[in-house]
């Protein structure tokens, strides 16, 4: 049974949360593959953390992203994070994953083998079609490293490497909010440790290292987000297996 068609003014869910973060959705991916995509208002500029697969503009459909300056963030290269970051001019990436953003393909961003209609509930717009899906190249303009700051003028973003699910993920922690932008190293859901290029030793000192921060909020690249007492929580029933 083929699947419905979705128009690009339906694909995109815009949420205000609170502290000026608001999450965009693709609600037609199923949620195991659906990236948290995230844009934080800052008084100078704004902050978009991942922008998912890419296969709907968002610039065209979402005002929100191109209303101020912003910078494009990845927190790690994975298809459904990236999709859309040609579309800005400021991109931010870990220097473990830089020639990921500039050269992705469908095996390297792990497109290839789980970009099949299986993970939609409905389909994009036509032209798009499962077996010719790629991520477009959008070399980063600014490479971080563990420690630096991201300013968007009234908030600060301090980047912590956190390799483990892939060798340049990062997550994001604003600590006058106690926000974590925790990308795809911890979230609540099924965690992945085992794609090509993941590393659990390194995922284990990751994972430890996060569990020290004071959280209020944690917003992960996947799923709800979720408070202090689960952070702990996912996280040490995570280690106790490992």
């Amino acid at each position: 049974m083929s699947l419905l068609r979705i128009s690009a003014e339906q694909w995109y869910r815009v949420e205000k949360l609170s502290d000026e973060v608001r999450l965009i959705s693709e609600p037609w991916i199923r949620p195991f593959y659906r990236c948290n995509i995230w844009h934080v208002r800052g008084s100078e500029r704004d902050a978009l953390i991942d922008s998912g697969m890419g296969v709907v503009s968002l610039r065209e459909q979402v005002p929100l992203v191109s209303e101020r300056a912003l910078t494009a963030i990845a927190s790690h290269t994975h298809f459904d994070h990236i999709g859309c970051h040609h579309e800005f001019n400021e991109r931010i990436v870990h220097r473990h994953e830089q020639q990921l953003l500039a050269a992705p393909t469908r095996s390297n961003t792990l497109a290839d083998p789980y970009v099949t209609d299986d993970i939609f509930t409905a389909l994009p717009p036509i032209p798009y079609c499962s077996a010719d899906y790629f991520v477009r190249s959008a070399p980063a303009t600014r490479i971080v490293e563990d420690g630096d700051v991201i300013d968007l003028g009234n908030r600060r973003l301090e980047v912590i490497h956190t390799p483990g699910h892939s060798p340049g993920g990062i997550a994001l922690w604003e600590a006058a909010r106690g926000i974590l932008f925790s990308g795809d190293i911890v979230y609540d859901g099924p965690l992945i440790e085992d794609a090509y290029h993941s590393n659990v030793p390194d995922y284990v000192r990751s994972m430890k290292r996060l569990l020290t921060l004071p959280v209020h909020v944690v917003h992960g690249g996947h799923f709800p987000s979720f408070g202090r007492k689960r952070h702990r929580a996912i996280i040490r029933a995570w280690l106790e297996r490992h």
